[in-house]
Order: structure tokens, then sequence, then C-alpha cells
């Protein structure tokens, strides 16, 4: 089985919804970060030398890679990614070998069939 590392970086107050948004598309776990801080096109507004930003979550999840672009498009919308600049990014990474998934692959192992 092969999986897939999605990297999710998204405001904290979305990040239960992006979890939840994962595991109806097929994830099986994830890994959250808290307190991450992130800048995009535009640089953070500061107000009398304190930086205003929202905080940031960084979700990562190991997915099984027939599964991952699904998975990748439902936080994506769930996180409104596209429709709103700075609400988050997620990426898909590929992961060249894994341990400790084994319960993961034989969960998963029926699924995937299903998706082949």
């Amino acid at each position: 089985m092969h999986f897939k590392l999605i990297v999710a970086f998204v405001e904290d107050n979305k990040t239960d919804a992006i979890m939840e948004a994962a595991r109806e598309a097929g994830a099986t776990g994830c890994t959250v970060i808290n307190n991450a801080r992130g800048e995009g096109l535009n640089e953070s507004k500061t107000f009398f030398g304190l930086t205003l930003s929202s905080q940031r979550d960084v979700v990562l999840l190991l997915v099984e890679q027939h599964l991952s672009r699904e998975i990748l498009e439902h936080i994506g919308d769930v996180g409104e990614f596209d429709a709103k600049p700075g609400t988050g990014i997620a990426v898909l990474i590929d992961v060249e070998d894994a341990v400790g998934v084994m319960h993961q692959t034989e969960e998963l192992g029926e699924i995937v069939e299903e998706k082949i």
C-alpha cells in the first residue's frame, strides 16, 4: 500500500472542521501542530509593534494514495482555501516509505479495493 502526506495550514478556528472533512473523505487519522504562523502575499498588519494575525494550525494526514486527491479536494472545499484568500493551503507530498501504519493498511484494504 502506498501513502501520501497531506500538509494543511489552516486557521485554528477551522481545524476541527478540516479534521472532520478528512474523515468523511476517507482519512483514518491526523496529527495537529498548534500555533503555527504564516504570511501570504500581503504582510501581516502590526499595531504598536504587535503583529495582528490569526493563529494557524498544521494538520498532517498520512493517507492512502487512491484516496488522497478526494481528501485534499474535500478539505480545500470545507476550509474555503480557494474561495477566500488567507484561509489556508494544503499540499500533497509523496511518501516513499512509512512504519507504524499496519493498523491503517488493514482498515483501508477493502476501501481501496472498491476505489481501484
